[in-house]
């Protein structure tokens, strides 16, 4: 894979550029935004205000020519983008939600990163099937209005792959948050509790684990422990209020919240119980991180605090020039809510506690704001999370450290970006 030439737009530099946190002033972050104490430019005639413009003389489309909507032509290139020398065949690999062209916390329905092992498969959801079976008092079988007939919750979670952040393990590699963060998406799912359907069949006593199955090409399956089954997993049909995206597991798919996201099992068609996990040899390495000596760290399903700023970044440069500008980004965690999330513009030499906005919720994703005259000075980027259970989102450094670099898994590093004079943005590291 590494002998394989990366696309210009999709690498930074190839020698992994390292930055010392001293070397950049640290004058950028100097004066707090004054809102009220900006001159307004003096007014001059503006032909975009004065003139009329095209769509000023024409009627537009009527209420019937656009049934089902979609973005403004000028957003055409907010898309879902993925990085051709990844994976061998598209039909099991990965693209990456734009999130430098988000806000708030919510990710409309056709961003959401997709990741798939067998392609997507189209399925009736009329001849659709859930079945229950293993160590149960009585294997049953589902249909999608079956399981409509259950009582059903609204919930706000992220899902994010353990893969996320992969490549920067041994170096920045992709220049952009999409590329480097964007195997992650938030959105609010409908659906049934889990342990509403597993207590309708009946668990033996004994039963431990689950394993659910998907109905695409691959099967997909994942071991999960029946605590966490019984906790807060969903099995949802639903999400930000629409049926499921095919890609996203139509008709039905679990929700397993906080964990990483190939446990997720799309186009769920089955679900048993038992006293043990399936197929360990092949699943260990779904569920461990390799570490430096060797060993592996095992079970490693809870995503750990993480957050990144999407703007400025790579993708999206400053463009305005110099004055009141505005660093935002995401921040999430497994273990709960997040609680605060700081702001270095030096490369981590000081920080500022940013502004959370929007709803908190646990297990979803945070909009963090902060506000500050940009001089033009060059800035070092940093955001650093940190949850409700007191988990601090850790240095590169930090987790190579304690980790090693052979793992791709569960890299919740913090992210830099370098912003030149002229708004430009590029991936890099600091020591």
């Amino acid at each position: 894979m590494n002998n394989r030439k990366k696309p210009e737009t999709e690498i930074s530099n190839p020698a992994r550029r390292k930055l010392l946190a001293g070397g950049l002033a640290a004058s950028g972050a100097a004066a707090a935004l004054a809102i009220g104490g900006r001159q307004a430019a003096a007014a001059a005639p503006d032909p975009a205000i004065t003139k009329i413009q095209d769509w000023n003389r024409y009627l537009g489309d009527g209420v019937d020519e656009r049934p089902y909507g979609f973005p403004s032509e000028h957003e055409k290139e907010v898309v879902r983008r993925s990085v051709s020398w990844l994976t061998a065949d598209p039909k099991s690999s990965v693209n990456f939600t734009p999130l430098h062209e988000l806000d708030g916390i919510i990710t409309p329905n056709g961003l959401c990163f997709e990741r798939h092992h067998g392609g997507i498969a189209d399925i009736d959801p009329a001849q659709h099937r859930l079945m229950i079976n293993g160590m149960v008092d009585t294997p049953l079988v589902f249909t999608m209005e079956d399981l409509k007939r259950f009582p059903r919750e609204n919930r706000v979670y992220f899902l994010e792959c353990a893969a996320n952040s992969g490549m920067e393990w041994r170096g920045a590699q992709l220049n952009g948050c999409q590329y480097t963060h964007g195997m992650v998406h938030n959105v609010m799912y409908t659906g049934v509790p889990l342990k509403h359907i597993l207590n309708e069949a009946g668990i033996k006593s004994g039963g431990k684990w689950i394993l659910p199955e998907g109905a695409d090409a691959s099967g997909m399956t994942r071991s999960i422990p029946l605590e966490k089954a019984l906790d807060d997993c969903l099995v949802a049909f639903k999400m930000n209020g629409e049926a499921l995206r095919p890609e996203q597991g139509y008709p039905v798919r679990l929700v397993v919240p906080g964990w990483e996201g190939n446990m997720w099992v799309k186009w769920l068609r089955r679900i048993e119980i038992g006293d043990q996990p399936w197929q360990m040899r092949e699943e260990t390495s779904k569920y461990t991180d390799l570490m430096e000596d060797g060993k592996a760290r095992r079970f490693t399903w809870t995503m750990d605090v993480k957050s990144v700023i999407t703007n400025p970044s790579p993708q999206a440069p400053i463009t305005h020039g110099k004055g009141q500008t505005v660093v935002t980004g995401v921040a999430w965690s497994g273990h709960g809510k997040i609680k605060r999330v700081d702001v270095s513009i030096d490369g981590g030499r000081n920080w500022e506690t940013a502004r959370l906005d929007g709803p908190s919720l646990s297990k979803s994703l945070h909009r963090f704001y902060h506000d500050f005259n940009w001089d033009g000075s060059e800035l070092l980027l940093q955001s650093r999370a940190i949850d409700e259970a007191g988990n601090i989102q850790p240095t590169k450094n930090e987790l190579r450290a304690a980790r090693g670099q052979n793992s791709i898994y569960h890299n919740n590093g913090i992210q830099t970006w370098h912003v030149k004079a002229d708004g430009s943005a590029e991936n890099v590291e600091v020591s």
